[in-house]
């Protein structure tokens, strides 16, 4: 296939993606709005209040949201470390040990966290039991907790003088698990399974191959574990190949349904953003800003696999490298692209096979901050902070105390943006410092030199961002990388929850302040353009030092 035939294939694909998320974008925006602020409990939501014994309708300030949500999530990470490290005498556990202590806080913690960061090959590690009961319930609820923070943020500005009471966390997560993603996931793995997705719990068995060699083959639950994978923005393959594998993924249709479930949410969450807070447009603007920096990202990271720097459009096989004949360079670009810009980190190529300015080019992508549109909840509360930033900015320039949605921005709501913002790029920087300094750390990378550098930052850029992906020249299944990748994943993770919650509980606390003829509009293509701007500015400040070091110095070399 021609690189002219392949680019009209990428224009495709990308354009068939659009048509199906504008279909879903308004019903679906709204139905999540609704399932936020309806006063009725399902039956099953209250069963489920009774047995965990809580009040669903009792109001929670920041506090004790925060407290209810680290308290959930301790529980978590402590019942899959256990899962983990006893799964040698559990049922289905096709005969696999149970995993070293290391090993075990680094899955829990992954899972746990929604970056699904996996050091093992799930054929050869993880039983059945394991995936389902272990790792894919953890699918469903950290998702399901991403939704509930960005919805007490969004109730942060539609609510005031509330003594900072942002709603109920154990509704909120019962609500999305039960109305929102398990839902849409099962109807995702029945599509999965009619197209060729594998869905049963057959162990190892041999067969034979068209060469009359023999192969060890596993079956397994995979289109159900496959469908919440997608949809929750969780990553974590059943198999090793991940989403190249043909049991996880088949086909070219199975591909874009793949990337489709991975953009549902996050692109739908800006329309109950502007639902909820009163205002249709507030929402297409955090659209457009998202929209814009994905339909940049993915141009430019195809142009990088089919026509860039180390492509070699002509010579024989191009950049297919590391990258499956089912799905071309194109299908690999857009599914690269979008697992990065999202909290994803599937993957149906393998990330170390990037030209080098298409794997610099998705680091920026999870160094925004996974904004475009970025994880279930937490792709639309990372934007928010960056609008935030974009009106404080603007303030100072005009000289005038800045305010969004009638919320004033003062010292104490822009320390907490701050602290936000700060948070990542600490981990990130820090880590990859610390990792090629040490023997330990430089034990990791296959490469020496540039190529491996952006292993090292990639793994904790991917790490602090709740990704999971991964450039696979990294041996990160060692003692060292799985304590500290799993300690920037739980940091990365936890700490910018605790302080959008602040935030939340601040804004509503806060009095609505009407508008004014001073206040800058945050509803117009000025203000779109202004938040995609500082987004892409603030990484280049931060990142592009280390970016240098790394994918820019083995492009020009």
């Amino acid at each position: 296939m021609s690189v002219s035939t392949q680019a009209w294939f990428a224009v495709g694909q990308v354009g068939v993606l659009i048509l199906l998320l504008a279909a879903v974008h308004l019903p679906f925006g709204a139905y999540m709005a609704r399932v936020f602020t309806s006063p009725r409990h399902l039956r099953v939501e209250s069963v489920a209040y009774r047995a965990v014994r809580v009040d669903p309708d009792a109001e929670q300030t920041w506090r004790g949201y925060l407290m209810s949500l680290l308290g959930f999530s301790a529980a978590s990470v402590l019942f899959l470390y256990a899962l983990g490290r006893l799964q040698a005498h559990l049922p289905l556990n096709l005969g696999f040990s149970g995993l070293d202590p290391a090993g075990a806080w680094n899955t829990a913690v992954s899972f746990v966290t929604n970056t699904n960061w996996q050091w093992y090959s799930g054929e050869q590690a993880a039983g059945h039991l394991f995936q389902m009961a272990g790792l894919a319930v953890q699918n469903f609820v950290s998702a399901a907790v991403g939704l509930a923070v960005a919805i007490a943020l969004v109730r942060g500005f539609s609510r005031s003088l509330t003594d900072g009471r942002v709603g109920n966390f154990w509704s909120d997560l019962v609500r999305a698990v039960v109305r929102i993603v398990l839902p849409i996931a099962f109807v995702a793995a029945v599509l999965l399974l009619a197209a060729g997705v594998i869905q049963n719990f057959l162990p190892h068995e041999a067969i034979t191959t068209v060469t009359g060699g023999s192969q060890d083959v596993l079956g397994g639950p995979v289109a159900s574990q496959e469908a919440i994978k997608q949809l929750g923005t969780n990553g974590g393959g059943f198999f090793n190949a991940n989403s190249a594998h043909p049991f996880e993924n088949p086909t070219p249709w199975t591909n874009l349904l793949a990337i489709f479930l991975t953009l549902v949410i996050p692109f739908s969450l800006p329309r109950t953003f502007g639902l909820m807070v009163g205002d249709r447009r507030q929402g297409w603007a955090i659209l457009g800003a998202m929209a814009a920096l994905f339909v940049a990202a993915v141009g430019l990271l195809t142009w990088s696999e089919l026509a860039g720097p180390g492509a070699a459009p002509h010579a024989a096989g191009g950049a297919m490298e590391g990258k499956e004949t089912r799905f071309g360079l194109a299908g690999s670009a857009l599914f690269a692209a979008t697992t990065t810009l999202t909290s994803t980190g599937a993957v149906n190529a393998t990330h170390d096979s990037l030209t080098a300015p298409g794997g610099g080019i998705a680091m920026f992508d999870m160094m925004l901050g996974e904004i475009a549109p970025g994880g279930v909840g937490s792709g639309l509360y990372g934007m928010l902070i960056v609008a935030i930033m974009t009106v404080f900015l603007s303030g100072l320039m005009v000289g005038r105390t800045p305010e969004y949605l009638g919320k004033k921005i003062g010292q104490k709501e822009i320390t907490l943006v701050a602290l936000y913002v700060l948070t990542m790029p600490l981990l990130v920087l820090v880590g990859t410092g610390v990792s090629v300094v040490t023997g330990a750390g430089l034990a990791g990378p296959l490469n020496t030199g540039p190529h491996g550098l952006s292993e090292v930052l990639y793994a904790f850029t991917s790490a602090a961002n709740n990704n999971g992906s991964a450039f696979g020249g990294l041996t990160a299944g060692t003692p060292y990388y799985n304590t500290l990748l799993g300690l920037a994943m739980l940091v990365g993770r936890f700490v910018p929850i605790a302080l959008v919650l602040a935030l939340a509980g601040r804004l509503a606390s806060q009095p609505t302040v009407p508008a004014s003829s001073g206040t800058l509009p945050t509803h117009k293509p000025l203000f779109v353009g202004l938040v995609g701007a500082v987004a892409v500015v603030v990484v280049g400040l931060t990142f592009v030092p280390a970016l240098s070091l790394g994918p820019l110095v083995e492009s020009l070399s």
